[in-house]
C-alpha cells in the first residue's frame, strides 16, 4: 500500500499534512507517535471511515481512497480499531462472525477454525458473553473478528493498550505469528519499544506529519526517538 501527500481535516481542523508512507507486502509496519500526532486519523481514512481534502491511497496499484468501507475490506484491507469496541451483550462467536459480513457463509466455518488456531482459548469461550471476557481476551475478540475477514493488511490501532504487561507480550507475540502467516500488519501503538523492536519499518507522527522514518532498529537507534519516545 502507498499513501500519497494525503491530507485530511475535520471540519477547518488540519489533522494530517502531506502525509506519505509505503506498507511492503508482507512487512510488520509500525506507526509512533504523541497522542494527537493523527496516527488513527490516518487509520480511519485508509479504511475509508474518513474522507481526504487530497492526497491518494493505492492498494495493489489500485485507487481506494474514494471506495466506500466495505468495499476496502472486500480488498483485504481490514481495520481492528482502538478500544476494541466490541459488542459486549453478544457471544464471542457472533462478534467474530460480525467480521464476516464480506465472506461467503459456506467459506465462515474454515475462516473460524483460522481463528481459533491463533487464539485457541477463543474456541473455548466462543459461547461465553464477550463482555465478561478479561480485557487480554476481549482484545483477541477484537483482532480475530479482523481475521475472519481474511486480511491481507492487517491495521491495528493500539492493541495492546489498557493490557496488563503480559498480556502485552502475549499481544505483540499473536501479531509476530498472524504477519508469519503472510498478513502484511500496520501497527499503531503507543509501546513504541515493543512496535519498533518487531517492526521491519517504521514510521514517527508528529503533528499530523511523518517526521521520522526507517526500519525499527534504526528508530529504536535514533537519539530523538530515545529520547522523546522511550525516555533514554
Amino acid at each position: 500500500m502507498v499513501v500519497e501527500k494525503l491530507q485530511v481535516a475535520y471540519g477547518k481542523v488540519q489533522a494530517l499534512w502531506d502525509v506519505t508512507l509505503g506498507v511492503p507486502d508482507g512487512a510488520i509496519v509500525a506507526l509512533v507517535g504523541a497522542n494527537g500526532a493523527g496516527k488513527t486519523t490516518l487509520l480511519k481514512t485508509i479504511s475509508g471511515l474518513l474522507r481526504r481534502k487530497s492526497g491518494s491511497i493505492t492498494y495493489d496499484g489500485k485507487h481506494i481512497e474514494e471506495e466506500p468501507p466495505p468495499e476496502i475490506v472486500k480488498r483485504g484491507v481490514v481495520h481492528v480499531p482502538e478500544g476494541r469496541k466490541l459488542f459486549p451483550e453478544m457471544t464471542v462467536i457472533d462478534n467474530l462472525l460480525m467480521g464476516a459480513y464480506t465472506v461467503p457463509q459456506p467459506d465462515r466455518p474454515q475462516r473460524l477454525e483460522r481463528v481459533f488456531s491463533v487464539f485457541p482459548v477463543l474456541k473455548d469461550r466462543q459461547k461465553q458473553i464477550a463482555g465478561t471476557l478479561s480485557g487480554g481476551e476481549q482484545q483477541m475478540v477484537a483482532i480475530g473478528r479482523g481475521l475472519i475477514s481474511g486480511p491481507r493488511l492487517l491495521m491495528l490501532d493500539e492493541p495492546s493498550l489498557g493490557l496488563a504487561p503480559i498480556l502485552v507480550e502475549d499481544v505483540f507475540r499473536v501479531i509476530t505469528e498472524i504477519n508469519r502467516l503472510g498478513v502484511t500488519v500496520l501497527l499503531v501503538e503507543q509501546n513504541t519499544q515493543h512496535a519498533l523492536s518487531l517492526a521491519h519499518k517504521g514510521f514517527v507522527m508528529e503533528l499530523g506529519r511523518i517526521a521520522l522514518s526507517g526500519s525499527g532498529s534504526e528508530l529504536l537507534a535514533d537519539s530523538n526517538v530515545r529520547k522523546a519516545y522511550l525516555g533514554l
